[in-house]
């Protein structure tokens, strides 16, 4: 293998790490000595590539909010089903990619990084996560009430979706199917919890 092969091989096992890492644990909570020793590298080695824990973070939410976007435009794409069961699709791609509330884990986040890494990650977010929500509440498969834009909706929805991520207490009881507890939120979400 060549050298160049071999350094690339090294950045895709610290990136994979920290992806892991940071998905489950958070930006705060996980330290270059995790990814380095999830990676199996040294922490010199993972600073040859990175130069530090901001940049891995920012460069593992532009890889999974691409796959993200790609995902639920896909959904979009193929337009299926009732406006719910898209929703439900979109939501369910979300949470088999973040194991965690993406909405906290990115701007949770923005308390530890540079400005200009907050930037490039609002940016990210606005792209991968808001642009294809936004997108679905701007079809034919939704009406949305006076006075709520796409962009509100899109951003009511995404912070929305922590009870999604609770394995302790979840929405309509311990026996419904992970489709059945997006559902349970969504209809929440969509239609609220009261007539009047």
């Amino acid at each position: 293998m060549s050298r160049e092969a071999q350094l690339a091989a090294t950045r895709e096992k610290i990136l994979e790490a920290a992806r892991e890492q940071f998905l489950i644990k958070g930006y705060a909570d996980t330290s270059t000595r995790d990814i380095a020793t999830a990676a199996g590298v040294t922490q010199p080695a993972l600073y040859h590539h990175f130069a530090d824990k901001e940049l891995i973070f920012v460069q593992v939410i532009e890889t999974v909010g691409g796959e993200l976007a790609t995902n639920m435009n896909q959904i979009l794409d193929a337009n299926k089903g009732t406006g719910l069961e898209l929703l439900t699709d979109m939501s369910a791609a979300m949470v088999a990619i973040h194991p965690r509330d993406a909405f906290s884990l990115i701007h949770g986040s923005f308390q530890y990084l540079r400005p200009e890494n907050q930037a490039q990650l609002g940016r990210l977010f606005a792209q991968d996560y808001l642009q294809p929500i936004m997108r679905f509440f701007k079809s034919d498969k939704v009406v949305l009430r006076d006075g709520v834009d796409p962009a509100t909706a899109a951003n009511f929805y995404l912070t929305s979706l922590a009870p999604l991520f609770a394995k302790f207490h979840q929405l309509g009881g311990a026996n419904l199917s992970q489709r059945e507890h997006i559902q349970v939120l969504l209809r929440l979400i969509l239609f609220g919890v009261a007539e009047k």
